[in-house]
């Protein structure tokens, strides 16, 4: 299925951006770029751009002590506690009016979250995945939604992982196999040659 079939039917999933998120990873500059010109195109075209930010309520209770990777957050509450219960999306980035923000308790953008209500309600059935980090919220949602049966498009430019090698597999060799893996000018491109047609 082609992005000229699905263009009315495609949003642009901006996943993990916050501030503290961002800011922990060298590479920053990199990533945030590519993300604004997937966005700015996104708007242009009139496509939705949803941004899903990971949060808790004050306390954690959503946190259970045998999930691995959120006990080491609530282990750091103090230093993350205002991030984390009030998560900022960074500024240089940042939602307009008419955009969507997503609240998520888990890895995956589904999971604790109304997402798929949101995508429901908009006839989405092409999701564009880009976030921090591709080992993380990246595949998480993109197996999910692979499993919702979601057409996929990963930008590549658009994900930072903190592990180079981890991050090269899954764009080369694990996330070909469920989704279409291109940069954020191809697929502004690709908008573009669809909306001269």
């Amino acid at each position: 299925m082609s992005d000229i079939q699905t263009h009315s039917h495609t949003a642009l999933l901006v996943m993990d951006v916050q501030e503290n998120i961002v800011n922990s990873f060298a590479q920053t500059a990199d990533v945030l770029a590519p993300i604004s010109t997937a966005i700015t195109a996104a708007r242009a075209a009139s496509i939705p751009v949803i941004y899903v930010v990971v949060g808790f309520r004050p306390g954690y209770p959503e946190m259970s002590p045998r999930n691995k990777t959120f006990t080491a957050i609530k282990q750091q509450q103090s230093s993350l506690s205002s991030s984390m219960t009030t998560p900022t999306v960074h500024h240089a980035i940042a939602p307009q009016p008419t955009d969507i923000v997503v609240t998520k308790r888990r890895v995956s953008a589904f999971s604790g979250s109304d997402l798929e209500v949101v995508l429901r309600a908009q006839d989405i059935s092409h999701l564009i995945l880009c976030g921090i980090a591709t080992s993380g919220v990246v595949l998480s949602t993109l197996r999910e939604a692979a499993d919702k049966d979601y057409q996929l498009t990963v930008l590549s430019d658009c994900c930072a992982d903190r592990d180079e090698e981890v991050h090269r597999v899954l764009l080369t060799k694990v996330f070909p196999r469920q989704a279409e893996v291109v940069t954020a000018e191809a697929w502004k491109a690709g908008l573009k040659l669809s909306e001269r047609m």
